[in-house]
């Protein structure tokens, strides 16, 4: 049984502490105490006395769970969170009193309320609260992704009308229904994977899409993972197990980063390719399969096998047809069409009002250099969103043409400095992918994970 996820359920699930809570008590003692409670499961637990105290957080932050005491001074909770409208009550809220009658109750559910809370309490009580809340909060996010993907599907979500982009829409439009082999490159956070689907989904192949990162799996199990293995095939196999190939059969395989696949593996992707059949590891038959394969790299593969890095006769027999997917900072023209769309996805998944951007907001985001593409321009938008922060803000550092320009690195830095930020790039150009990072810098995964436990444990250190 595979244990793959959809994309909707990598995108709508959520880590706990990226929750944000704001606690509304006029109480010191209690705001205290359930501070330090939350705040070691939350990212951003933040208190306020009074209404008026609240009001000013929340003008500069969305909270996703407000804990809020009935009375407050000035003006009850309850009264508060009745004036706020349907666009600002999108926040779940526990009211919390100490002098609850059954009509007091009555109000706050009546208000929204998600839990009521007598005072005084067990700490139990409350976190099981805020767990409820979450959930409910993570399963209306669910389905909430689940409605747009079956609303839109997966072909309409390629963004953008820019002479570039039109061009890798002809060309997905007329591959999609071959079973052709696919080579996408392009840079890291391009959206190679995104072309992928689509071309998965325009194919009328009935089976699924399975994507793999090739440069996420070890080298002694990616031959296991993609083909399978018989029992005993090796220590640790107590029994047969089907791989990503045979898992995909009627669909489609999408090795992602194949510039990292070692060069053995290369060798048995080659054959599987001339062949249409795979032999598990440990196993004596071939067995025959009706799988389509996209491959996809930000490395020029040309270039990799010049270097001897890559085979030529793979590179060969992957590249019979070849979509390149430009740069973001190569189709300025569709960042603005991105940027509202990214905008009114993601408000809409996080349950938050959209950001409201101006003109001036826009063209300093087409003069940007965005080195990340467009998952770092998602990312920021994201960000914006959940910080509530102007977008301007993040547009006080000069853009990556000014920076390179001043070249190299500050004389002031140390050496130590100056490597640890060289590290850093690298690692952050190959998508965080440390074994990638290390075979480009020439030093082996075990020798940068232990310069990143140096580095890393000496700003603990410090910060301590």
């Amino acid at each position: 049984m595979s244990n793959t996820m959809s994309p909707s359920e990598n995108l709508i699930k959520p880590l706990p502490s990226a929750v944000s809570v704001l606690i509304v008590d006029d109480e010191p003692g209690m705001r205290s105490f359930l501070s330090k409670a939350l705040s070691k499961k939350f990212a951003l637990v933040e208190t306020a006395s009074s209404v008026e105290e609240a009001e000013q957080l929340r003008s500069r932050c969305h909270f996703d769970l407000l804990i809020v005491d009935i009375r407050l001074p000035g003006r009850s909770g309850i009264e508060w969170h009745e004036a706020l409208d349907d666009q600002e009550r999108r926040s779940d809220i526990i009211f919390m009193t100490g002098y609850a009658d059954i009509e007091v109750a009555i109000a706050a559910l009546r208000a929204g309320a998600s839990d009521f809370i007598m005072k005084p309490f067990h700490l139990e009580q409350m976190m099981k609260a805020v767990d409820r809340c979450i959930e409910r909060r993570l399963l209306k996010r669910e389905n909430l992704m689940l409605r747009r993907d079956v609303a839109i599907g997966y072909a309409s979500t390629i963004i953008g009308n820019s002479e570039p982009m039109m061009e890798v829409k002809r060309v997905i439009e007329r591959v999609a229904p071959t079973n052709a082999v696919v080579l996408i490159q392009g840079e890291s956070g391009t959206g190679k994977e995104l072309v992928a689907r689509q071309l998965h989904q325009l194919s009328g192949r009935q089976g699924p899409f399975v994507p793999v990162n090739c440069g996420a799996i070890a080298p002694e199990l990616l031959e296991s993972e993609l083909f399978g293995h018989t029992a005993g095939a090796f220590t640790g196999a107590k029994g047969s197990r089907e791989g990503l190939f045979s898992f995909a059969s009627g669909g489609t395989i999408f090795l992602d980063e194949i510039g990292e696949m070692p060069l053995k593996m290369q060798t048995a992707l080659l054959r599987v390719l001339e062949q249409r059949a795979i032999r598990p590891v440990g196993g004596e038959k071939e067995v025959a399969i009706d799988v389509r394969v996209v491959a996809a790299s930000n490395r020029n593969l040309a270039e990799e096998v010049e270097a001897g890095n890559f085979r030529q006769d793979l590179y060969y027999r992957l590249n019979v047809l070849d979509i390149t997917i430009p740069p973001l900072r190569d189709r300025a023209e569709d960042i603005v069409e991105l940027t509202h769309y990214f905008t009114l996805q993601l408000s809409s998944e996080l349950g938050v009002r959209e950001v409201v951007w101006s003109h001036e907001d826009l063209q300093k985001l087409q003069q940007y250099d965005w080195p990340g593409n467009i998952r770092e321009l998602r990312n920021m938008i994201e960000r914006c969103i959940l910080l509530g922060k102007p977008p301007a803000e993040y547009w006080k550092q000069p853009v990556r043409q000014e920076v390179v320009a001043e070249g190299g690195y500050p004389l002031e830095w140390p050496l130590k400095e100056v490597e640890k930020s060289h590290v850093m790039k690298v690692v952050d150009a190959h998508g965080g992918n440390k074994s990638a990072a290390a075979r480009d810098l020439g030093v082996s995964r075990k020798t940068l994970d232990r310069k990143y436990k140096e580095w890393f444990d000496s700003e603990s250190a410090d910060g301590e």
